[in-house]
């Protein structure tokens, strides 16, 4: 029997699932951002990336108990607008895309970013634009192709970062850098304060979204939807979450007393060091083709999923909920992502640290409301008496994140908000006078 034209193919499992999370977090996701949280955590980037960790936990696990009662494909949006109400969800939902539009951009600039070094003469608009339409293609034909890139994905970065790990340790222990593994990329009580370190989470946070995009693949999920989704939630978090800090804790002892050339380029430097020039040119391009190749594979899948869902309940305009007729995705949406991730990449292309941080404005914003609502689906409308699970932790969660928003950059908050009031306004213009709007009147015979 085959299914309805407009409903998406059901043909992931849970393998699938976890690949997809880990390739949209990606295991050497610190390899693009590690300058910038160094700078800002001044050395303690393992310290930023635990504290990070613990944060996504918690909105990974608000992620699982949601996703159980609704296993639908529009993420925070779905969520809220079931559980609160309908301008909750479309909030959270509009925040929620400030994040997934503004990161295919952020990835194609990391990997023009990483090919950038290995060929500086090759302009990085070209680059972006290459990956942009290879990602576009991958996403046209079907989600079951992205699925096959994904697990290729997995195992060439679980490869290079393997052989780093290896390179680095045999590096450290044979007089660079600072000579041994310390705990100084953990703590040092001369530099540390709460601020600091929360100021540093702002970014390392940019290194763990994805988890939270596997809710979007609810309704292609094959097999118990309602329990595979959560728990691939959690087991893909908590491996990048461990690759993180092994990478970050060896990088940041080889870096011991070095100047970085660039931000954007600090890890391939590290790199050079654990194992020469020629490994570090070898990296930078395989980390070039496979953030590019992740984000055409995930990153784009999952915003055009949340439009197309935010587009079924009339929440965006209506061309973004079609489905195609072959090849069962969500086409138009993912057309328009990527007409936007060619505008959005090129107007950042040199404030790469700065598009991060609206990623993550975006995310964080939504997972407040994610936290938010556990409370209000369980405890205030199933009088759930579980207090731990649905009330002790999103309530940690929503703490953690509060804080990390509450030491985010000026700019950052000037443009979230600003984005939240084109969102609220947007409402009132498309949602509100449509309902509003007198029907016309039937002729009579």
């Amino acid at each position: 029997m085959t299914s309805p034209p407009s409903e998406l193919k059901r043909s992931l499992s849970l393998a699938d699932l976890i690949i997809y999370g880990l390739v949209f977090i990606g295991p050497i996701a610190p390899f693009a951002f590690y300058g910038y949280v160094s700078s800002a955590a001044k050395g303690m980037v393992v310290l930023a990336y635990v504290v990070g960790a613990i944060a996504m936990f918690f909105t990974a696990y608000s992620y699982k108990l949601l996703s159980a009662d609704f296993p639908l494909a529009g993420s925070v949006f779905a969520y809220a607008r079931r559980a609160i109400g309908e301008k909750t969800g479309f909030i959270a939902g509009w925040m929620l895309v400030l994040d997934y539009i503004l990161l295919p951009a952020a990835v194609y600039l990391a990997a023009a970013n990483a090919l950038h070094e290995i060929v500086p003469a090759l302009p990085r608009w070209a680059m972006v634009l290459a990956f942009i339409s290879a990602g576009t293609a991958i996403n046209y034909i079907g989600v079951q192709i992205t699925a096959v890139v994904n697990k290729l994905i997995v195992v060439v970065q679980l490869a290079i970062l393997a052989a780093f790990v290896v390179l680095g340790l045999y590096a450290l222990n044979h007089g660079a850098g600072a000579g041994h593994l310390t705990l100084k990329p953990l703590y040092q009580a001369h530099v540390f304060s709460i601020g600091l370190v929360f100021s540093a989470v702002s970014l390392s946070a940019l290194s763990f979204l994805g988890f939270d995009a596997i809710s979007t693949l609810a309704e292609e999920t094959k097999g118990d939807s309602k329990r595979l989704i959560g728990r691939a939630t959690l087991i893909s978090l908590a491996l990048a979450a461990a690759l993180f800090v092994v990478q970050t804790w060896i990088a940041a002892d080889l870096a011991n007393g070095m100047a970085f050339a660039s931000p954007d380029t600090a890890f391939y430097e590290i790199i050079a060091i654990a194992g020469g020039k020629t490994f570090s040119i070898v990296t930078a391009f395989i980390c070039a083709m496979t953030f590019g190749l992740s984000s055409a594979s995930v990153v784009q899948a999952s915003i055009s999923r949340l439009l197309y869902a935010m587009a079924r309940e009339g929440r965006m305009p209506a061309f973004m909920s079609a489905v195609h007729p072959k090849f069962k995705t969500p086409y138009k949406s993912l057309l328009f992502v990527s007409a936007v991730s060619v505008a959005v990449a090129m107007a950042f292309l040199n404030h790469f640290d700065l598009i991060g941080i609206l990623v993550n404005f975006g995310a964080l914003t939504g997972f407040l409301i994610l936290h938010v609502t556990v409370v209000v689906h369980f405890i205030i409308r199933k009088r759930s008496r579980a207090y731990v699970k649905h009330l002790a932790c999103p309530a940690i969660g929503f703490c953690i994140l509060a804080y990390v928003l509450y030491y985010m950059e000026p700019d950052a908050w000037l443009l979230g908000l600003s984005w939240f009031a084109l969102g609220l306004g947007g409402y009132w213009l498309f949602v509100v006078r449509q309902r509003n709007r007198p029907k016309a009147a039937v002729p009579r015979r």
